[in-house]
């Protein structure tokens, strides 16, 4: 078994942490209807069916712990109001330890929780690397593995032969290359693993088209970091390289 293997037909991923199994999502974005709200969109909340599919895919893939791949909260800044609320309901209805990847919108979170959180470069825990992807990875992560990051959504378009086009997430997946890190860091780094590219938990999210011309990768080691990345939908069809689909 891989270290990191998607669960099928979810935006999520259980991966073997020194023997410790632990479910691991990306973008969560507690509170983001309100965002939406404030942009003219009615949105109700969805707050009590994210946090019932996580307990369910706790319980569906019999992981120990949850580690939250950034972007949990989805204010930047000290949660408060619906996003508090809603955070505070999900740790008091998990039964597992909580890792959190610190991300560009979890400023504050950790402090208001007192959750176990990792630096803003990421965290190595056994051969597998975690960072959200706002920022560049530490070398320590960059050396696992498997490196997993979330921040980017990435999302696929697809067209049928009449002309009609969907977008549905997707996960980005291949060889790191290490040359990208290796100028920012000014040093050696031993990248290579692969890199695992969440799709977002959260469906009101948005994400990045990465098969449409002129989209440009959120992350700024994307997408030179990986340039043989190739795409899967969340049912595990293999798409192929990202640039050819």
């Amino acid at each position: 078994m891989a270290l990191v293997e998607p669960v099928p037909g979810e935006p999520a991923a259980v991966a073997d942490l020194d023997g410790e199994r632990a479910l691991v999502v990306a973008d969560y974005h507690a509170g983001i209807e309100v965002s939406l709200r404030r942009e003219g969109l009615e949105v109700q909340s969805r707050a009590g069916a994210r946090r019932e599919r996580v307990r369910e895919l706790l319980d569906r893939t019999g992981a120990e712990r949850v580690v939250f791949l950034g972007d949990l909260g989805h204010a930047i800044g000290t949660p408060e109001g619906a996003e508090h609320e809603e955070l505070e309901a999900l740790f008091d209805a998990l039964d597992v330890p909580v890792t959190l990847v610190v991300g560009n919108h979890d400023g504050g979170l950790a402090d208001e929780f007192d959750v176990d959180a990792t630096p803003p470069e990421g965290v190595r825990i056994g051969d597998v690397g975690f960072a959200h992807g706002h920022t560049w990875p530490a070398p320590e992560v960059l050396e696992a593995e498997t490196v997993c990051v979330g921040h980017e959504h990435p999302c696929v378009r697809l067209e049928d032969e009449v002309g009609g086009t969907r977008v549905e997430r997707a996960w980005l997946r291949g060889p790191l290359a290490a040359d990208p890190f290796e100028e920012h860091h000014g040093e050696p780094v031993d990248a290579h693993g692969d890199l695992a590219v969440f799709p977002a938990f959260n469906d009101l999210s948005g994400g990045t088209w990465v098969n449409v011309e002129g989209q440009e990768f959120l992350a700024p080691f994307l997408p030179e970091a990986c340039p043989d990345a190739e795409l899967y939908l969340l049912d595990g069809t293999r798409l192929g390289r990202y640039r050819d689909v």
